[in-house]
């Protein structure tokens, strides 16, 4: 197991070093960081001057490297749109960000698991095709039209929900709802096939042969590992969420990192938009490497091969 541990770990290291090499040189190459800090009025002569004053006339690798070194210490480098510590931008809004991510994902274990149970015991049926064709519907649906759509039925319509904010845990039922129906049909479908697989294994006849039925069936026997690949997929739509909050958070104004990106994005802010597509991508490799322990944990097999 530690060998495993330590050759995936040191595989997600490369991604995290790679993904903030790429992020870094792209963002450098689409915008000049000293000309949006010098803004539109501002003559050549100023844009040399903030240039120099804050390295920017330094080669790509030497302010990549600096940049990095900067990371690995804490310091995420100043916004410059909100001047302000970049630290302090991502400690304040993620927080919100993670409460979505976590709600979502209840969300989803809540529909897509008795989805999959029930399209599983009722294979090619109308309770199977129903399953299905609500899984293929959730994965067509895009997550604004969704959002536009419950806020203007339960939101507006019918006032039974908060249109936006975060203020509290009412707050979040619909943006949870929106965020967590997109990962519903890989779960559910997952937890279908795998139960699907365990049901008609050796072990589930033994267990029929000796009495157990029903629901004691289900639980004590066959759900136990037809959910093992189901709470791999899990942890990586949970880095998932936390990186992909974008839409649903604009949507019902959530103040979280999904909205500070965009409005980073559109503020022209390199330090802040760098420092977000990187914690983003570190978050999915971070879970996804979670994943992969907990399924060698599991599954001896995974990590012996």
């Amino acid at each position: 197991m530690l060998i495993y541990t330590l050759k995936r770990g040191a595989l997600a290291l490369l991604v995290a070093f790679a993904i903030s090499l790429v992020a870094f040189l792209l963002l450098n190459f689409a915008t000049d960081p000293a000309s949006l800090m010098a803004g539109d009025e501002a003559d050549l002569a100023d844009v040399e001057l903030i240039r120099k004053q804050f390295g920017f006339d330094r080669p790509l690798y030497v302010q990549y490297f600096s940049w990095l070194g900067g990371v690995l210490q804490g310091d995420f480098g100043d916004s410059l749109y909100w001047r302000t510590p970049v630290f302090d931008l991502v400690a304040r809004h993620f927080p919100v960000t993670l409460a979505l991510a976590g709600s979502a994902i209840l969300v989803t274990i809540l529909v897509a698991i008795p989805l999959g149970v029930a399209a599983a015991l009722n294979p090619n049926t109308l309770i199977d095709r129903m399953a299905l064709s609500l899984a293929v519907a959730a994965q067509a649906i895009p997550n604004f039209w969704l959002g536009l759509m419950a806020i203007m039925l339960l939101a507006v319509t019918f006032p039974i929900f908060p249109v936006s904010g975060a203020d509290t845990w009412w707050h979040f039922v619909l943006p949870a709802l929106v965020l967590g129906l997109s990962s519903v049909p890989s779960v559910m479908r997952l937890t279908r096939t795998g139960l699907l697989e365990v049901m008609a294994s050796d072990y589930i006849r033994t267990a029929r042969a000796k009495g157990y039925r029903g629901t004691l069936l289900l639980y004590r026997h066959a759900m136990r590992n037809a959910l093992l690949p189901v709470v791999s997929i899990l942890a990586v739509q949970l880095g998932e969420k936390l990186g992909g909050s974008l839409v649903t958070e604009s949507v019902f104004a959530i103040n979280g990192l999904g909205r500070l990106a965009i409005e980073s994005i559109i503020g022209g802010d390199v330090p802040t938009v760098q420092m977000l597509v990187f914690i983003f991508a570190l978050t999915f490799v971070l879970f996804t490497f979670l994943a992969d322990l907990l399924n060698a944990w599991l599954d001896p097999r995974i990590r012996l091969a």
